[in-house]
């Protein structure tokens, strides 16, 4: 279950602004109920500014004068208060320096294995640059005797689920300019 941001300062709030029991407070906090008390008492948070929850959208006046006449009851946090984190990017990544020998036999297994790639998804894809690619493929690389096609999955550079994505991405590319090609000769 989603937590209101700040639940302690949050519980202050209820505690002081509201005739909800502690047992109600503690459930939508996810605090303990003698946690909940203890605020009460004053033995906790005792100079905590309390964080309306009415005010940041997290809770409505209804929800709470709902939850004030049946003690059975439990607050339910707004749909719209619920933060969805973002999205990592994708983005450069940082590669140990005990992985960077590896990058160029990622290359090569990728070229051998899925020549569909653009240099470029590869790149995103190891983390590497477009002319050592190229000097992998033209086996003009200054270790070019030493490169052995690995796996970049087993390798570690990269996930089996990005090296999917962008191969099913390239076969798409490459169906849809087929696909123009065709139309294009009728």
């Amino acid at each position: 279950m989603a937590l209101p941001l700040m639940p302690k300062a949050t519980a202050v709030w209820l505690v002081e602004h509201t005739s909800l029991t502690f047992e109600q407070i503690a459930a939508f906090c996810g605090l303990h109920a003698l946690e909940v008390q203890a605020i009460a008492d004053g033995e906790v948070a005792i100079m905590m500014q309390g964080l309306d929850p009415i005010a940041n959208g997290q809770l409505d006046k209804p929800e709470i004068e709902r939850c004030e006449l049946d003690t059975k009851a439990r607050l339910k946090l707004s749909a719209h208060a619920v933060v969805v984190p973002p999205l990592k990017s994708k983005g450069p990544r940082y590669t140990p320096i005990s992985k960077r020998q590896d990058k160029p036999d990622a290359i090569s297994w990728i070229l051998k294995n899925h020549p569909e790639l653009s240099d470029s998804q590869i790149s995103r894809l190891i983390g590497t640059t477009k002319p050592t690619i190229a000097a992998v493929r033209d086996r003009s690389h200054w270790n070019s005797p030493n490169i052995k096609a690995r796996n970049p999955v087993s390798i570690g550079l990269c996930s089996q689920g990005d090296l999917e994505e962008a191969v099913a991405r390239s076969r798409r590319a490459g169906r849809s300019i087929e696909v123009g090609i065709e139309t294009a000769e009728l």
